[in-house]
């Protein structure tokens, strides 16, 4: 748990990712499109990905946790929220303070 709070209040905009997940790609690839380059964590290339899985779900994030994002130190929810709040023009007033950093 202390290091994704670690990543998460050292980073503006964070996804815990996994490298063969298609969903968080298209997550990644829809922030950089808004003009933000998050800090993308593969944890199922971490040493410590089976921990850090555990401490997203128990810090609420869905089954499976991944994509978990994360804007401000604050999680804002997988793929399913991340495109309601873009589809609801949301997204860009989350991001903006992280655009072109």
């Amino acid at each position: 748990m202390d290091k994704v709070k670690r990543l998460t209040s050292e980073n503006g905009v964070v996804i815990f990712s996994k490298s063969t997940c298609c969903l968080c790609y298209a997550v990644n690839i829809l922030f950089q499109e808004i003009g933000v380059t998050p800090y993308v964590h593969e944890i199922d290339q971490d040493p410590e990905g089976r921990e850090m899985e555990k401490a997203l779900l128990r810090m609420g994030c869905n089954t499976p946790p991944v994509p978990a994002v994360f804007i401000g130190g604050t999680w804002v929810g997988s793929t399913n929220e991340v495109m309601s709040l873009h589809l609801s023009g949301n997204l860009n007033q989350l991001l903006k303070p992280y655009q072109g950093l």
